[in-house]
């Protein structure tokens, strides 16, 4: 008896035992206690429920079969109860596959009965072990999370205020959304935007379709048994269980594989779906998708489903690219200065003029996106608090100006304003003035006086 090798800190656990035999329950206390476990004992799977709502477990060691409430049923119930607590079932002789299923619904291990002490307080062991793993897991993707700098939607121009407006109507609805747009434009900004103004309090569930592969995908969504597929060494919640009362957003939804689209389907219309190797479950979550492809010409072209695309796109909107919001762009670049500045432990630099002017008048191919990195790249690299022109990217730093207007930094004064719309305009005139003076509406006097051209040259300048 005194020959198991205990270790220490069992006193931070707490082991629920629940049979409906007292003899056994006192037998199994005395086991744990003598461990240096604290303990707590209940006589059916009703009163072990009550426990756990008023007391914090670690870990249930319950018997399979009990009048009322099974052992199976307890398991199902816990999942809602105490979802953090691990269970050990005990099981007689002949009803191994009874064991089998437990752990179908979430138990994390059995022990045959007639007990061994040594293998039933090994195995509680590792029940807790894997419980404090958990729980850890959990709270560093939480502290994790509560470092992460908070992402928002910064801008005014008038294609992201009506992009907001119907994001904003739509949020309080439980339809369907679908955002369209480039890549890197923030679709899963706007998605976030929608869930946190609507009325759901569960998460929001993201995930990325075209980086999943075709393989994994349906696992990854709907979920496995343990035992579904090579591989499946224990039960998994999909992303559509891990959004129940949340919002789960399907990014590069055109990238979803025929066979998953059929159950997506099926998902949206009945409003359940089937975990790979189990029974049919009821979902309970809102979808947003997101696209950068055309999905009514991938319709048109037979690789997305008509059906699938009609209930997605209950309410659509863009998501504009930086090209049709470029007067954010000063906003924008404020911003990623605070955000990268902090990250990385530096003052805060500032742009050149002449940098601004780049950033004004590139053409932003990857959108927000590329504008974000070109500055965490120029606040990384910077040796000052200034960023020149030649600590942009190179396309950037190397890019012409655009030819269909011109864009002026914040504090330009007008005189440079006026100075250079008239030089703009001369060279489109090829250099003629009195062109130049129609197109502007003045005179071709008030351009040579702006420009300080000897007035010799106003021969025949109308006065």
């Amino acid at each position: 008896m005194n020959d198991i090798v205990t270790e220490p800190a069992s006193a931070d656990t707490t082991v629920l035992i629940v049979d409906d035999e007292e003899s056994n329950r006192q037998s199994l206390e005395k086991i744990f206690q003598r461990e240096g476990f604290r303990t707590l004992t209940a006589e059916s799977g009703r009163a072990a429920l009550d426990l756990c709502r008023q007391s914090r477990v670690h870990v249930v060691l319950t018997d399979l079969m009990m009048p009322g409430m099974s052992g199976i049923d307890l398991i199902k119930a816990l999942e809602t109860v105490a979802p953090d607590v691990e269970v050990v079932v005990m099981t007689a002789y002949g009803t191994i596959e009874t064991a089998v299923e437990a752990m179908r619904e979430g138990a994390y291990d059995f022990v045959e009965k007639p007990l061994k002490r040594m293998q039933i307080v090994k195995t509680v062991r590792k029940a807790r072990e894997r419980h404090a793993l958990v729980t850890e897991n959990r709270e560093l993707k939480q502290e994790l999370s509560a470092l992460r700098t908070p992402r928002s939607i910064v801008g005014s121009a008038q294609a992201l205020r009506r992009s907001l407006e119907v994001a904003t109507q739509a949020a309080p609805s439980t339809a369907n959304v679908l955002i369209l747009g480039e890549s890197g434009t923030g679709k899963e900004l706007l998605a976030r935007f929608i869930h946190e103004r609507s009325a759901r309090r569960g998460a929001f569930v993201a995930v990325n379709l075209s980086a999943l592969p075709e393989t994994i995908l349906e696992a990854e969504l709907f979920g496995h048994e343990k035992g579904a597929f090579t591989g499946a060494v224990q039960k998994r919640d999909g992303r559509i269980v891990q959004a129940a009362g949340g919002t789960l957003f399907l990014d590069e939804i055109g990238e979803l594989a025929p066979a998953v689209q059929v159950k997506l389907l099926r998902l949206l219309q009945e409003g359940e779906f089937e975990p790979v190797g189990g029974r049919t479950q009821r979902a309970d979550f809102r979808l947003i998708a997101a696209t950068n492809r055309d999905l009514a010409n991938e319709v048109a072209q037979g690789r997305f489903r008509e059906d699938l695309y009609y209930r997605l796109n209950v309410i659509a909107l863009t998501s504009p690219s930086l090209r049709d919001r470029r007067d954010d762009v000063p906003l924008l670049v404020d911003h990623f200065l605070d955000v990268y500045a902090k990250k990385n432990g530096k003052t805060r630099p500032n742009l050149t003029k002449n940098a601004m002017e780049k950033l004004l008048g590139y053409d932003w191919p990857g959108n927000v996106r590329e504008l974000e990195n070109a500055i965490e790249r120029a606040v990384v690299l910077s040796k000052s608090n200034t960023i020149a022109v030649e600590e942009l990217p190179a396309q950037i730093a190397n890019s012409t100006p655009r030819e269909d207007g011109l864009l002026f930094t914040l504090g330009t004064t007008l005189n440079e304003i006026e100075d250079r719309v008239i030089r703009a305009t001369l060279d489109h005139t090829k250099g003629d003035k009195h062109l130049a003076a129609q197109l502007l509406g003045i005179s071709a006097r008030t351009i040579y006086r702006k420009l300080g051209t000897d007035k010799d040259d106003l021969d025949d300048a109308p006065v």
